[in-house]
């Protein structure tokens, strides 16, 4: 890990390094189409990160606030990228409540089965009958 906020490490890159991404390309995908915020703003990849600054990510359902507080442009196993970043006790106890709320919810949003062997049999001559 870099520690000096000089060393101009791009946004992707950390991010990636930070294990919030799988791939520098997801990232940067990520950046672009609004999801990553810097500081409150919307920003560019190659935006150069200092530590202090504060990131708002939106990773898949959540959206997550941390707060630099390490450099790095290397990726590393979770427990040491978990070290490049603090997630703010605002954000986690409203990822906590929107899952939980999600739970809640999941029942009413419940998956139709799935058609077994017999019924997909049926469905077929269905739609030979009616073509």
């Amino acid at each position: 890990m870099t520690e000096s906020p000089t060393s101009g490490i791009r946004l992707d890159k950390w991010l990636w390094a930070a294990r919030f991404y799988k791939t520098r390309s997801l990232a940067k995908q990520a950046i672009e189409g609004g999801k990553v915020q810097y500081n409150g703003d919307r920003c560019k990849v190659s935006k150069e990160v200092q530590v202090g600054a504060k990131l708002s990510l939106r990773v898949g359902l959540d959206t997550k606030v941390v707060t630099i507080i390490a450099l790095s442009d290397q990726r590393r196993g979770a427990p040491e990228a978990a070290l490049l970043y603090e997630e703010t006790a605002d954000s986690i106890a409203q990822r906590e409540q929107q899952a939980a709320d999600r739970k809640a919810l999941g029942s009413a949003f419940a998956h139709p089965e799935r058609p077994n062997k017999k019924q997909r049999r049926q469905i077929h001559r269905f739609q030979r009958i009616t073509e």
